[in-house]
Protein backbone atom coordinates (compact mmCIF):
# COMPACT_ATOMS: atom_id res chain seq x y z
CA UNK A 1 0.00 0.00 0.00
CA UNK A 2 1.50 3.61 -1.11
CA UNK A 3 2.60 5.52 2.03
CA UNK A 4 0.10 8.62 2.76
CA UNK A 5 2.13 11.48 2.73
CA UNK A 6 -0.89 13.68 3.74
CA UNK A 7 0.43 16.60 6.15
CA UNK A 8 -0.48 20.49 6.27
CA UNK A 9 3.09 20.93 7.86
CA UNK A 10 6.44 19.15 8.18
CA UNK A 11 9.65 20.65 9.91
CA UNK A 12 12.72 19.35 11.99
CA UNK A 13 13.38 20.95 15.42
CA UNK A 14 16.75 19.99 16.93
CA UNK A 15 17.38 20.01 20.07
CA UNK A 16 19.61 17.09 21.47
CA UNK A 17 18.66 17.78 25.21
CA UNK A 18 15.18 15.87 24.64
CA UNK A 19 15.04 12.69 25.31
CA UNK A 20 12.84 11.72 22.43
CA UNK A 21 12.72 12.39 18.48
CA UNK A 22 9.11 11.80 17.77
CA UNK A 23 5.65 11.94 19.56
CA UNK A 24 2.34 11.78 17.79
CA UNK A 25 -0.83 12.75 19.42
CA UNK A 26 -4.04 11.19 17.99
CA UNK A 27 -6.61 13.39 17.73
CA UNK A 28 -8.93 12.23 14.84
CA UNK A 29 -11.86 10.68 16.70
CA UNK A 30 -15.33 12.39 16.36
CA UNK A 31 -15.76 13.09 20.29
CA UNK A 32 -19.12 11.85 20.70
CA UNK A 33 -19.25 11.78 24.34
CA UNK A 34 -18.80 15.37 24.49
CA UNK A 35 -21.95 16.47 22.25
CA UNK A 36 -23.21 18.89 21.77
CA UNK A 37 -19.78 20.73 22.06
CA UNK A 38 -18.33 18.86 19.47
CA UNK A 39 -20.90 19.60 17.19
CA UNK A 40 -19.14 22.41 16.86
CA UNK A 41 -15.56 21.91 17.40
CA UNK A 42 -12.97 18.63 17.55
CA UNK A 43 -12.57 17.27 20.80
CA UNK A 44 -9.35 18.16 21.38
CA UNK A 45 -10.19 21.76 20.66
CA UNK A 46 -11.97 22.01 23.60
CA UNK A 47 -10.68 24.65 25.83
CA UNK A 48 -9.01 23.38 29.02
CA UNK A 49 -7.48 26.61 31.28
CA UNK A 50 -6.69 28.96 28.45
CA UNK A 51 -5.88 27.16 25.96
CA UNK A 52 -7.11 23.74 24.59
CA UNK A 53 -6.35 20.48 25.71
CA UNK A 54 -4.56 19.49 22.68
CA UNK A 55 -2.61 22.86 23.23
CA UNK A 56 -2.05 21.78 26.66
CA UNK A 57 -0.32 18.53 25.55
CA UNK A 58 1.88 20.10 22.73
CA UNK A 59 2.97 22.84 25.10
CA UNK A 60 3.82 19.77 27.48
CA UNK A 61 5.61 17.33 24.94
CA UNK A 62 7.75 20.76 23.47
CA UNK A 63 9.72 20.38 26.55
CA UNK A 64 11.08 16.50 26.14
CA UNK A 65 9.99 16.16 22.30
CA UNK A 66 11.65 17.31 19.40
CA UNK A 67 9.07 17.09 16.71
CA UNK A 68 5.37 16.67 17.52
CA UNK A 69 3.21 14.78 14.77
CA UNK A 70 -0.94 15.42 15.38
CA UNK A 71 -3.76 12.84 13.10
CA UNK A 72 -6.75 14.62 12.39
CA UNK A 73 -9.95 13.20 11.34
CA UNK A 74 -13.37 15.18 12.11
CA UNK A 75 -13.24 18.64 11.32
CA UNK A 76 -9.64 18.27 10.01
CA UNK A 77 -9.21 21.93 8.22
CA UNK A 78 -9.88 23.34 12.08
CA UNK A 79 -7.52 21.09 14.07
CA UNK A 80 -4.81 21.59 11.46
CA UNK A 81 -5.01 25.02 11.53
CA UNK A 82 -5.15 25.25 14.99
CA UNK A 83 -2.04 22.87 15.50
CA UNK A 84 -0.29 23.85 13.12
CA UNK A 85 -0.46 27.83 15.07
CA UNK A 86 0.79 25.44 18.33
CA UNK A 87 4.04 24.67 16.46
CA UNK A 88 3.54 20.70 15.53
CA UNK A 89 6.07 19.29 13.13
CA UNK A 90 3.39 17.49 10.97
CA UNK A 91 -0.08 17.00 10.70
CA UNK A 92 -1.71 13.61 9.05
CA UNK A 93 -5.31 13.28 8.15
CA UNK A 94 -6.64 9.93 9.22
CA UNK A 95 -10.23 10.80 8.57
CA UNK A 96 -12.08 7.07 8.24
CA UNK A 97 -9.52 4.98 9.67
CA UNK A 98 -8.97 3.31 13.13
CA UNK A 99 -6.61 4.99 15.44
CA UNK A 100 -3.73 2.84 14.40
CA UNK A 101 -3.95 3.15 10.36
CA UNK A 102 -1.05 5.43 11.17
CA UNK A 103 1.75 3.43 12.08
CA UNK A 104 1.52 1.21 8.71
CA UNK A 105 0.36 3.86 6.53
CA UNK A 106 2.11 7.30 6.90
CA UNK A 107 5.64 8.51 6.74
CA UNK A 108 6.31 7.61 10.31
CA UNK A 109 5.86 4.15 9.70
CA UNK A 110 9.99 3.66 8.46
CA UNK A 111 10.75 5.11 11.63
CA UNK A 112 13.41 2.84 13.95
CA UNK A 113 13.22 4.47 17.16
CA UNK A 114 10.63 4.79 20.03
CA UNK A 115 7.65 7.25 19.60
CA UNK A 116 5.95 8.61 22.37
CA UNK A 117 2.11 8.11 21.58
CA UNK A 118 -0.94 9.30 23.39
CA UNK A 119 -4.17 10.51 23.14
CA UNK A 120 -5.29 14.32 22.54
CA UNK A 121 -7.24 14.38 26.13
CA UNK A 122 -4.54 13.66 27.57
CA UNK A 123 -3.67 15.57 30.45
CA UNK A 124 -0.52 14.35 32.06
CA UNK A 125 2.92 14.75 33.76
CA UNK A 126 5.51 12.44 33.36
CA UNK A 127 9.36 12.48 32.94
CA UNK A 128 10.00 11.20 29.39
CA UNK A 129 13.14 10.87 30.25
CA UNK A 130 12.72 8.16 32.81
CA UNK A 131 9.87 6.64 30.72
CA UNK A 132 12.74 6.48 27.48
CA UNK A 133 15.39 4.82 30.39
CA UNK A 134 12.76 2.13 31.09
CA UNK A 135 11.76 1.31 27.13
CA UNK A 136 15.74 1.08 27.22
CA UNK A 137 15.87 -1.05 30.30
CA UNK A 138 13.13 -3.43 28.49
CA UNK A 139 15.21 -4.08 25.74
CA UNK A 140 13.24 -1.65 23.45
CA UNK A 141 10.08 -3.92 22.58
CA UNK A 142 7.94 -3.08 19.57
CA UNK A 143 5.99 -0.90 22.29
CA UNK A 144 5.21 -0.12 25.64
CA UNK A 145 2.12 0.90 27.39
CA UNK A 146 2.91 3.43 30.10
CA UNK A 147 0.35 2.58 33.13
CA UNK A 148 -1.95 4.53 35.69
CA UNK A 149 -3.71 3.34 39.19
CA UNK A 150 -7.82 2.82 37.90
CA UNK A 151 -9.78 6.31 38.54
CA UNK A 152 -13.22 5.52 39.38
CA UNK A 153 -15.63 7.38 36.49
CA UNK A 154 -12.60 6.84 33.83
CA UNK A 155 -12.50 3.78 31.68
CA UNK A 156 -9.65 2.01 30.68
CA UNK A 157 -7.94 -1.59 29.81
CA UNK A 158 -6.69 -3.11 32.90
CA UNK A 159 -3.13 -4.53 31.84
CA UNK A 160 -2.31 -8.23 33.08
CA UNK A 161 1.53 -8.90 32.82
CA UNK A 162 4.46 -11.31 33.77
CA UNK A 163 7.67 -9.64 34.22
CA UNK A 164 6.33 -6.38 32.89
CA UNK A 165 5.27 -8.62 29.69
CA UNK A 166 2.07 -7.95 28.91
CA UNK A 167 -0.18 -11.21 28.89
CA UNK A 168 -3.49 -9.59 28.76
CA UNK A 169 -5.67 -6.74 28.46
CA UNK A 170 -9.32 -7.00 29.62
CA UNK A 171 -12.10 -4.32 29.92
CA UNK A 172 -14.18 -7.18 32.34
CA UNK A 173 -10.98 -8.51 34.61
CA UNK A 174 -9.83 -6.10 37.12
CA UNK A 175 -6.18 -5.66 38.18
CA UNK A 176 -3.99 -2.98 39.73
CA UNK A 177 -3.32 -1.08 36.90
CA UNK A 178 -4.98 -0.01 33.27
CA UNK A 179 -3.64 1.54 30.10
CA UNK A 180 -3.43 5.48 30.29
CA UNK A 181 -3.09 6.12 26.27
CA UNK A 182 0.16 6.83 26.11
CA UNK A 183 2.61 4.34 25.01
CA UNK A 184 6.16 4.49 23.40
CA UNK A 185 6.06 2.20 20.25
CA UNK A 186 8.67 1.34 17.79
CA UNK A 187 6.74 1.71 13.79
CA UNK A 188 9.45 0.02 12.21
CA UNK A 189 9.79 -2.97 14.38
CA UNK A 190 5.93 -3.13 14.18
CA UNK A 191 5.35 -2.91 10.85
CA UNK A 192 7.93 -6.04 10.22
CA UNK A 193 6.33 -8.21 12.83
CA UNK A 194 3.09 -7.54 12.82
CA UNK A 195 0.16 -7.72 9.71
CA UNK A 196 -1.27 -4.33 8.63
CA UNK A 197 -4.54 -3.28 10.73
CA UNK A 198 -6.06 0.24 11.91
CA UNK A 199 -7.08 -1.34 15.40
CA UNK A 200 -4.75 -0.62 18.26
CA UNK A 201 -6.40 -3.92 20.30
CA UNK A 202 -5.51 -5.95 16.87
CA UNK A 203 -1.90 -4.47 16.99
CA UNK A 204 -1.67 -5.08 20.89
CA UNK A 205 -3.08 -8.84 20.32
CA UNK A 206 -0.39 -9.54 17.96
CA UNK A 207 2.19 -7.96 19.97
CA UNK A 208 1.27 -10.27 23.08
CA UNK A 209 1.22 -13.11 21.17
CA UNK A 210 5.10 -12.75 20.19
CA UNK A 211 6.00 -11.43 23.72
CA UNK A 212 6.92 -7.94 22.39
CA UNK A 213 3.98 -6.13 24.25
CA UNK A 214 5.30 -4.76 27.75
CA UNK A 215 4.36 -2.45 30.66
CA UNK A 216 6.00 0.17 31.92
CA UNK A 217 7.78 0.81 35.47
CA UNK A 218 7.05 4.13 35.23
CA UNK A 219 3.43 5.86 36.13
CA UNK A 220 2.87 9.49 35.13
CA UNK A 221 3.28 12.02 38.44
CA UNK A 222 -0.21 13.15 36.79
CA UNK A 223 -2.42 11.92 34.88
CA UNK A 224 -6.27 12.53 33.97
CA UNK A 225 -8.28 11.94 30.63
CA UNK A 226 -11.45 14.05 29.66
CA UNK A 227 -13.57 11.81 27.67
CA UNK A 228 -16.81 12.76 28.60
CA UNK A 229 -18.34 16.84 29.24
CA UNK A 230 -18.57 15.87 32.87
CA UNK A 231 -15.19 14.70 33.17
CA UNK A 232 -13.65 17.90 30.87
CA UNK A 233 -15.87 20.07 33.91
CA UNK A 234 -13.81 18.38 36.81
CA UNK A 235 -10.83 18.69 34.77
CA UNK A 236 -11.48 22.94 34.26
CA UNK A 237 -12.65 22.85 37.21
CA UNK A 238 -9.21 21.13 39.32
CA UNK A 239 -11.67 18.43 40.91
CA UNK A 240 -8.87 15.33 40.09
Amino acid sequence: MEKSQICFAISQKKNYNMPFNHAMIMAAGRGTRMIPLTNDIPKAMAKYNDTTLIGNGIAALKRQVKNIHVSVGYKKAMLAAHVIEEGVASVFCTEGKGPAWWIYNTLLSGLDEPIMVLTCDNVVDINSLELLNDYKDKNCPACMLVPVKPIEGIEGDFIFHCESRVTELSRVKKADKYCSGIQILNPKKINRITEATDDFYIVWSQLISQGELYCSDIFPKKWYTADTSDQLKNLNAGRL
